[in-house]
């Protein structure tokens, strides 16, 4: 992941923005200007992929962007208001726990300013909108996969917390692989972080020691484990084939952009308004995918990337919905 952002960041040197920090007397010159305040380091998946659309987005559009990272509980609504006060047009980020309360409370004060966050609650009128991974749709394929091709019948994931968003995936991956092989068991493991790396290999150490040969990387640490003993792992959030190409078989990818787009041009024509973004992340709007399996291809079996094909051809035209589970995932 750090690899990749490097590669955006240099791709997007003619990019208008800056980076938090910046002159905080910034005159109002009439272009768009969008920030992102994020609790963890742009590294961790989930903040990196709607840093890397952002990125994509201001060249794009010609917009300035501006993001701060590793912002602590204590200092999250300073740096909301910051912006706020800053006249920025649209303010994002995740306030999933220690963001979630600052970030409303401080956008009922500036009502005529846009602010979309990820959130599993709902929408606060009349400009708090809410969005969230749904990356359930190649979660299950990923199970698809996993469950045709495993030959001991043991599957692993290693996740973060088992709040919705979270479960979402392990339900889909377990009820993907279920479909296809009900001989299948899966062993949940949730480390209690968003970013732990070791504490995420640790896991995977153990669920591979218990003979699971395909397991989904929710969390990062996992691939170092898989690449060790030599057993297959799906990524997450982003395409992660290139941090671990002989193990990563696949990724479920998030791609935010759709939701920044279709976002800055409501508040553009002035047609914004509180809502949830959910269906912009969906398989069918492209805002998640199914990665490629780069050099790992010639490994699956036909009748596996036949199945994957079909599923993901009903899953677009919506006449295969794939389940949401938020419920915790018990381990097999």
């Amino acid at each position: 992941m750090k690899k990749f952002l490097l590669i955006a960041l240099v791709g997007l040197m003619a990019v208008t923005f800056a980076f938090a920090g910046g002159d905080a007397e910034q005159a109002d010159d009439g272009v768009f200007k969008m920030a992102a305040i994020f609790q963890t380091s742009i590294e961790e998946p989930w903040d990196g992929a709607i840093h890397v659309a952002a990125l994509k987005i201001a060249e794009e559009m010609g917009l300035t962007y501006e993001f701060a990272e590793n912002v602590k509980a204590a200092d999250f609504s300073k740096v909301v208001r910051e912006y706020s006060e800053r006249g920025f047009d649209f303010i994002i980020g995740d306030a999933f726990l220690a963001g979630e309360e600052p970030s409303r409370a401080v956008a009922k004060d500036y009502p005529d300013i846009a602010y979309a966050f990820g959130s599993e609650f709902d929408i606060q009128a009349p400009n708090y909108s809410v969005f969230d991974n749904w990356i359930h749709e190649p979660a299950y394929l990923s199970g698809v996969i996993a469950g045709m091709m495993t030959e001991s019948n043991v599957l692993g994931v290693v996740a973060a917390i088992p709040i919705p968003e979270v479960n979402r995936l392990v339900g889909a991956f377990k009820a993907g692989a279920l479909s296809v092989n009900s001989n299948v068991t899966v062993k949940v493991a949730m480390i209690g972080s968003w970013f732990d790396p070791p504490k995420a290999k640790e896991a995977a150490v153990s669920m591979i020691e218990a003979g699971a040969d395909f397991l989904f990387a929710e969390r990062f640490g996992v691939f170092e484990a898989a690449k060790e003993a030599g057993v297959y792992a799906f990524g997450n959030m982003s395409d992660q084939n290139a941090l671990a190409p002989d193990v990563v078989i696949s990724s479920c990818v998030w791609d935010m952009y759709p939701v920044l787009k279709n976002s800055i041009d409501a508040i553009q024509n002035g047609t914004w308004k509180a809502q949830n973004l959910k269906d912009w992340s969906m398989m069918a709007a492209g805002g998640s995918s199914l990665a490629p399996y780069h050099g790992l291809e010639s490994k699956i079996p036909a009748d596996v990337k036949a199945k994957v094909a079909d599923l993901q051809k009903q899953i677009m035209a919506g006449t295969f919905v794939v389940p949401v589970i938020e419920t915790p995932t018990v381990s097999d």
